[in-house]
């Protein structure tokens, strides 16, 4: 696949490697991003990779704009033939779904819904063909998901599921986006999933909440000291469904800072996922399970 390059302004460079999402494209983006920041090159000030693109932002001042494009296109082919291993982490994360705080705000915003007479688990059960909300909630849990990007919020991570295209889970977003969001709802919006950082307004679909802050610009949270945001593009993360009592237990150690989540360090083989899709996530599940 072919680059295509864009100036943003004065100062960035945008480029889009593919329209739609896959994890090549997100590893041939992450290898040019990488590439630049090995590089080092004078002038540039900010790299930002995303699901299917990556931007670089420079100082005009320093590097031409032009000579800067010029470089950029002279690693495009060592970036597109770069083993796609990625050295990263699997983290597990506690999820409550069908939880009480997401299901009341639904509820309040139905008239912006696609299906007013059904809760957000519902409608997205029914049209990816399950049978129950039980069911759609073992597929969501049951396999991992990607880091593709971290951003449009501060840490608020964007998930890709590591299962075959047609597969994937899917679901628009509301008609007219809510107002309101709970802070670390976990969101749905065509085939990526979302952890609200923050309270704010959304326009995803809510399956549930997880207790576990992902973001703490304050460092308090023991596992947040030395960054205050949880994920990396490029982390894999395992969803743990959870009841109530157990919510309640791990919010109680969080807010007595003891508690942390289980992060193990591993290594993805792109070669090898589109080889062997579940068994190398049978693999990785092994790691965060302790086996």
């Amino acid at each position: 696949m072919s680059i295509r390059f864009n100036f943003g302004g004065d100062e960035h460079i945008f480029g889009e490697v593919s329209e739609e999402m896959s994890l090549t494209s997100f590893f041939t983006g992450l290898s040019m991003t990488n590439a630049v920041r090995t590089a080092g090159i004078r002038g540039v000030t900010e790299i930002c990779p995303a699901n299917a693109s990556f931007q670089i932002r420079f100082n005009p001042d320093i590097v031409k704009p032009q000579d800067l494009l010029s470089e950029l296109k002279s690693m495009e082919e060592a970036a597109s033939k770069a083993d796609p291993v990625l050295k990263t982490r699997i983290i597990e994360l506690p999820v409550y779904f069908q939880d009480p705080w997401t299901r009341e705000t639904c509820l309040r915003f139905r008239e912006r819904h696609q299906d007013p007479s059904s809760t957000d688990l519902e409608y997205s059960a029914r049209i990816n063909g399950y049978a129950t909300v039980e069911e759609f909630i073992a597929a969501y849990s049951g396999q991992p998901w990607f880091v593709s990007m971290v951003g449009f919020v501060a840490g608020l991570p964007f998930l890709y599921q590591m299962v075959e295209r047609k597969k994937q889970i899917q679901a628009p977003k509301y008609l007219r986006p809510r107002t309101d969001t709970p802070k670390l709802t976990i969101g749905h919006g065509g085939c990526f999933a979302a952890i609200y950082s923050v309270r704010g307004a959304g326009g995803y679909q809510m399956y549930g909440i997880t207790p576990a802050p992902i973001y703490d610009p304050t460092r308090k949270v023991r596992y947040l000291s030395d960054d205050m945001c949880l994920f990396k593009p490029g982390d894999i993360v395992k969803f743990k469904a959870i009841g109530r009592d157990d919510y309640d237990a791990t919010l109680e150690e969080i807010e007595a800072n003891r508690w942390q989540p289980t992060v193990r360090e591993c290594t993805f083989s792109l070669k090898d996922f589109n080889s062997d899709i579940y068994g190398t996530n049978a693999k990785l599940m092994e790691l965060i399970n302790g086996r």
